[in-house]
C-alpha cells in the first residue's frame, strides 16, 4: 500500500507557532543582510555598525514572528509602520537613498544618525503595541464567541 497525500492533507494550514518561528528567522536573516549588520557579499555598509543594532534586529525579528503567529487581522498598519521605522533605524543611514534625498549627506549624519536608536526603539514599541492589540482582539473575540455559543 503506497502513501499518497490527499488534497486535504496538502492544504493543512501551518501551525501558528511554526509559522511565527519561520517568519522570525527569515526576517532576521533578510533584514540583517539588507541592512548590513553583518558582513555579506550582497551589501556593503558605509557606516560602522553600532552595538545596539544586532539586539534591536533580533528583537524586531522576534516581534515580527510573534505578530505573524497570532491568528488575527488586527493591527497590520501599526505593525507595518513599526517594522518600517525599526528597519530605518537599524539600516545604514547613508545607504538609504530616500533618507539621502530628504536630508542630504551632511545633515543625515549630523541630524538623523544620532536619533537612529530612538527611531528603532519607537518602531519596536509600535510593533509591540500592534502585537498587544492583536492578541487582545483575538482573546476577546474568542471570549465573545464562547459566550454567544453558551446562550
Amino acid at each position: 500500500m503506497s502513501y499518497r497525500p490527499t488534497i486535504r492533507l496538502l492544504a493543512t494550514p501551518i501551525h501558528p507557532l511554526f509559522r511565527g518561528w519561520m517568519v522570525a528567522i527569515v526576517a532576521f536573516v533578510a533584514l540583517g543582510t539588507v541592512s548590513g549588520v553583518w558582513t555579506n557579499p550582497f551589501f556593503v555598509r558605509m557606516t560602522p555598525t553600532g552595538s545596539w543594532e544586532l539586539p534591536a534586529l533580533s528583537l524586531l525579528a522576534a516581534l515580527t514572528g510573534v505578530f505573524v503567529a497570532i491568528p488575527s487581522a488586527c493591527g497590520l498598519r501599526r505593525a507595518t509602520a513599526g517594522g518600517t521605522a525599526s528597519f530605518v533605524g537599524i539600516a545604514c543611514p547613508t545607504c538609504n537613498k530616500i533618507l539621502m534625498l530628504v536630508f542630504g549627506g551632511e545633515a543625515l549624519m549630523a541630524g538623523f544618525d544620532p536619533v537612529r536608536p530612538y527611531v528603532a526603539a519607537a518602531g519596536i514599541a509600535l510593533l509591540s503595541f500592534a502585537i498587544w492589540r492583536k492578541w487582545r482582539s483575538t482573546r476577546f473575540s474568542k471570549t465573545r464567541s464562547t459566550n454567544k455559543a453558551s446562550l
